[in-house]
């Protein structure tokens, strides 16, 4: 008896579970609309600092981050005729100890590896398209992992993080953040 009775319990238990779950992914919000677009309502925040315009971006184009990618992905394969299509005849480069604008020759030169690397490979951990909300800049950002091999086999590895402007698809920032690994 005991275990025909701990039976039904197990059955009442499962139907009201399964109740409680169906009935919970039609509720209505008081304003008509589902549960998930409550979700996404943007809150007034109280930041502790200001800026001219917060919470200015909407998710961006998914051909900027491709193109943006795939410029790097040529660059990787040492392919730069294929890295350098996807940059605007003039670009603003911003690294370490170095904020000019560049033609696509000179650009050239500075991405270019040096003759005493072997191999780099890229090892991919995030990216981010956004535009601002009046639609005047257009940005992706990518994270990554960068390992280097030298022609002596020392090996050297660093995190980088490029905030790349867009402009009719062509990259016309590129804004490089490095920390060396140890």
């Amino acid at each position: 008896m005991k275990k025909v009775t701990n039976q039904i319990f197990l059955v009442l238990s499962s139907a009201v579970i399964l109740a409680s779950c169906n009935t919970g992914s039609n509720t209505k919000t008081d304003a008509g609309s589902d549960s998930t677009a409550k979700a996404t309502t943007v809150q007034k925040m109280d930041y502790p600092y200001s800026i001219d315009h917060p919470d200015y971006w909407e998710i961006g184009s998914q051909q900027n981050t491709f193109n943006a990618l795939s410029s790097l992905k040529a660059w990787e394969n040492k392919n730069l005729d294929e890295c350098l299509k996807y940059f605007a005849d003039s670009v603003q480069v911003d690294f370490d100890g170095l904020s000019k604008k560049v033609s696509k020759d000179s650009l050239r030169v500075l991405i270019t590896p040096g003759k005493n690397t072997k191999n780099i490979t890229i090892k991919m951990q995030d990216w981010e398209s956004v535009i601002s909300k009046d639609k005047k800049q257009e940005w992706v950002t990518i994270w990554y992992r960068q390992f280097g091999e030298s022609m002596d086999g020392k090996k050297d590895s660093v995190d980088i993080i490029n905030d790349i402007k867009m402009k009719d698809g062509k990259i016309q920032t590129l804004d490089e953040y490095r920390r060396k690994l140890h």
